[in-house]
């Protein structure tokens, strides 16, 4: 499995965001945006077919209180300490794209806890001279703290300018974070999603619950802000804050996860069950083999994991699980990755739930201590790596892979797990499920993912 940071990564699969076919505007509703894709050339010689969140390399403003400075905007941290903030009003501040882009959309964190409604503004420009308005006397929601996105109107810019007007509590201007969307280049997807689910961890509409996103909404350009977007890369970005609903009663975190639906959109089919949905151990019964969407798996992923929890409990800062294995009730095998405060590097490894019982622990890279030391061999943020699940009957291997370096790999023999008793079915999970819930509810894991690949004897993946 080549690993190379300058791979070109081709769409054979779906191509999640992109323009605005119609002639009409494209609503955003609740942070998203379905839409088709069409081939729009503009000025600049960008020609866009993809949407994918933009890097700034820049933040200025004129002025600012101490300590929060306009570059806070732009740090990736949510925590309100790590903000811009102006005392007086009207304020500005102005960020600098990478390159010049195709802008289309704006996410904003604002500063409001106390429930206040900010005026605002928003312009951009090609050479941080000549501004043209994109947005018009916009308003914050005063009851939300989460990033609000709202589409603009489009335009060619290496610069973004927000002008807070005012707000309706005092005079000061406080903005958190500040995202962009849009493209550069044409940018897609390599991952097909046709045999997946999304859960998120807020209702969309309500706010109350996790929300699945299932397999015909999932590949119908769906787009998600704050937790689930292309970068401009091509990768898929799993977000998951501390703050958020879960999935049920029997979890105590929260997710951004890919659920595996062999089904492919057939609703026809349960989601749970040994049926077409799902897939068995080769250590089950014929005819449960027979009845079940495939036999035996693996599931194969490049990514590289962006941030981690740095507050809350010891014993919880800085774990993720990137991947997983779920049976009923139980996990065959969870995949951590965890990267203390103080330590440059993270480590890996993995969970074996025995069905009913406890979980036992092996550690691949590193070890899983609260207090572990920075692992030589470890795993830096944002570097790219790839792991590899397989189950062959009884046997359940993980193994690691790194470009240059030797795999690491480790196999457990799951005969006295209880998997092979009968009833049992299997799906594959990937994305970010955060495993802290102690820290501040700003504080997220978030991991970007270049290859998801699931296979099973008697399944036809639909990239094959």
């Amino acid at each position: 499995m080549s690993l190379s940071k300058n791979a070109i990564y081709t769409c054979f699969g779906i191509t999640l965001l992109g323009c605005n076919a119609s002639s009409n505007p494209t609503a955003v509703i609740d942070n998203v945006i379905e839409q088709p894709i069409i081939e729009k050339t503009i000025d600049q010689n960008i020609t866009c077919s993809s949407f994918t969140k933009l890097d700034f390399t820049d933040a200025f403003s004129t002025e600012s209180a101490e300590e929060y400075s306009a570059n806070k905007t732009i740090d990736g941290s949510f925590l309100q300490d790590s903000r811009w903030s102006v005392l007086n009003k009207p304020a500005e501040i102005t960020l600098t794209l990478d390159t010049t882009s195709l802008v289309k959309g704006i996410a904003i964190t604002w500063l409001n806890n106390d429930q206040r409604t900010y005026s605002y503004d928003i312009q951009t420009s090609q050479d941080n001279s000549n501004w043209s308005p994109v947005l018009t006397s916009a308003l914050s929601n005063q009851l939300s703290t989460r990033s609000e996105y709202i589409e603009i109107a489009e335009s060619s810019a290496r610069y973004i300018k927000v002008i807070v007007n005012n707000n309706d509590i005092d005079q000061s201007s406080n903005i958190v974070e500040v995202e962009a969307f849009g493209c550069k280049s044409d940018v897609a997807s390599s991952i097909s999603l046709k045999d997946w689910y999304l859960s998120i961890p807020v209702d969309e509409t309500l706010n109350t619950k996790a929300e699945s996103i299932y397999e015909d909404r999932l590949n119908d350009q769906y787009f998600n802000a704050e937790f689930f977007f292309l970068n401009s890369e091509g990768g898929l970005v799993f977000r998951t804050p501390i703050e958020g609903t879960k999935t049920s009663s029997n979890t105590s975190y929260t997710r951004t996860e890919l659920r595996e639906m062999l089904r492919q959109g057939d609703t026809n089919i349960n989601v749970k069950g040994i049926n077409k949905n799902n897939w068995v151990f080769s250590s089950a019964s014929l005819s449960e083999q027979e009845a079940a969407g495939g036999v035996d798996g693996k599931l194969t992923a490049e990514l590289a994991v962006n941030h981690v929890t740095e507050t809350g409990d010891r014993s919880q800062v800085g774990r993720v699980i990137i991947g997983q294995i779920h049976a009923n009730d139980d996990e065959p095998i969870r995949v951590y990755y965890r990267k203390l405060p103080e330590n440059e590097k993270g480590a890996i490894y993995l969970a074996h739930e025995i069905k009913g019982g406890d979980d036992i622990y092996h550690e691949l890279i590193g070890t899983r201590s609260k207090s572990a030391v920075n692992p030589e061999d470890g795993i830096m943020l944002n570097e790219r790596f790839g792991y590899e699940i397989s189950v062959t009957g009884n046997l359940l291997s993980l193994t690691i892979i790194r470009e240059g370096q030797e795999d690491i790999f480790k196999t457990v023999d799951m005969s006295e797990s209880g998997y092979d008793l009968g009833g049992q079915y299997m799906y594959f999970k990937a994305g970010t499920y955060n495993q802290n819930n102690t820290g501040d509810p700003k504080d997220y894991v978030q991991a970007t993912f270049y290859k998801i690949e699931n296979t099973h004897t008697g399944y036809t993946n639909p990239i094959n």
